[in-house]
């Protein structure tokens, strides 16, 4: 199925009881089965089934196998938010010792996590993304896993997934790649290599900002050694599901970050038109990055789709439909960054983005509030940058909002808490 077909159509359960076109919500905790013999089983994980929420859900399911389906693994795991996938997609792994090597262009909650690793003793080392020489003399004996995301955020560079496999899959090594800000919609990372992919579902997928969720969906493709990943000994002979069947059977059901039904429901709520939305708002986001570069050259434009970017050429080749709907600007100060958030008249300021609504904020006084200044200069973030999240509005009402804001930088009077 093309894509906007399948987001409606694939994962579904064909024997619904009562003919429901969406999975219901089963809003229980636990559930009941017939005999004492057939609980044991579901619990030992000897036969399919549902025993507790926490565990696994048929709601929860349902949105699981159709996030597979799009994303063109074997199976997904869904978590109550993003860094909780990425926190499963991490310890279901990593022990004491270990090391991460990640492209330091990362969201600031997500190097958070891994200052909070550090107390477990695992250490991350940060490299340019995209820097090759840089990766490979950042791999050690105790590296056993390499992270990035397809578009950073804030710094909007493109990853070059396909190399970046390569090296990992040259040092027995597994790629994880966050896919928040691409979707499947734009680009699939395990077709590309990427061994895992995880996806702050809370974003583009929701679509709404109506629900907090994560999912992480494994390849099946790496070939785990219990020499270099003991804790998956007891699983190796799962062969290609030996990452998850360790993630459902030990780190993923002990934290309990599990997904809640009625979140799960408003993803596939959501998921229905991602392809939709994604298509408007890519397109939004370009016209409203050309029109900015055009009309006030004084404003520096960062975008993907914009040849002045230095990973326009990458996005070309890797994206598919789109450059995103992500674009920042630098408008001389926090000062100015400030106001021109502040005189926005339609667009919302929400610590957000995938949203319908076109959403700005201020990455340094915000989600990269407890990054270093070396962190966020990595990260691309800066005091006089705001990232805007385009959404599905009439792109002539989301350039007058800009129009006017812009307008008000230097003037108009301050709008002020």
């Amino acid at each position: 199925m093309r894509f906007n077909t399948a987001v409606v159509h694939e994962g579904r359960e064909k024997n619904e009881t009562y003919g429901a076109t969406l999975p219901p919500i089963y809003q229980s905790s636990a559930f009941e089965q017939e005999t004492a013999e057939k609980l044991e089983k579901i619990f030992d994980n000897k036969l399919p089934g549902y025993c507790y929420t926490r565990v696994a859900n048929p709601t929860v399911a349902a949105f699981e196998r159709k996030i597979t389906k799009l994303e063109g693994g074997i199976a997904s795991v869904a978590c109550a938010s993003g860094m909780a996938a990425l926190a499963n997609a991490f310890l279901n792994i990593l022990r004491t010792g270990d090391e991460i090597v990640t492209s330091a262009s990362l969201y600031g909650g997500t190097i958070d996590l891994f200052r909070d690793l550090e107390a477990f003793g695992i250490r991350t080392v940060y490299v340019e993304n995209n820097n090759w020489d840089a990766f490979e003399t950042a791999i050690n004996d105790r590296t056993r896993l390499i992270f990035a995301e397809t578009i950073g955020n804030p710094r909007l560079d493109v990853t070059d997934i396909k190399t970046l496999a390569n090296i990992a899959h040259r040092r027995e090594l597994p790629l994880i790649i966050d896919n928040t800000t691409a979707t499947s919609y734009l680009v699939r990372p395990l077709e590309l290599g990427a061994d895992i992919v995880v996806n702050s579902s809370s974003k583009y997928i929701n679509g709404n900002s109506s629900g907090i969720s994560g999912v992480l969906t494994d390849s099946g493709h790496f070939k785990w050694k219990k020499e270099k990943y003991p804790v998956l000994a007891d699983y190796i002979k799962f062969g290609s599901m030996a990452y998850i069947a360790r993630m459902r059977a030990s780190i993923f059901r002990d934290i309990g970050a599990c997904l809640s039904p009625q979140n799960a429901f408003l993803n596939l709520l959501g998921i229905e038109t991602l392809g939709l939305r994604m298509e408007r708002q890519c397109q939004n986001a370009y016209e409203l990055a050309r029109w900015i570069q055009t009309s006030y050259p004084e404003i520096h434009v960062n975008y993907p789709g914009l040849k002045s970017s230095p990973w326009h050429e990458i996005a070309k080749q890797e994206l598919h439909g789109g450059y995103g709907a992500i674009l920042t600007v630098r408008v001389g100060s926090g000062k100015n960054a400030f106001s021109l958030i502040n005189h926005l008249k339609m667009a919302r300021r929400v610590s957000n983005i995938g949203d319908t609504k076109t959403l700005v904020i201020h990455p340094a006084s915000t989600i990269s509030l407890y990054s270093t200044e070396k962190q966020k200069a990595a990260a691309g973030v800066y005091e006089d940058l705001v990232r805007i999240s385009v959404g599905i509005e009439d792109i002539e009402d989301i350039i007058q909002d800009f129009k006017q804001a812009i307008e008000c930088i230097n003037g108009c009077g301050e709008k002020t808490e």
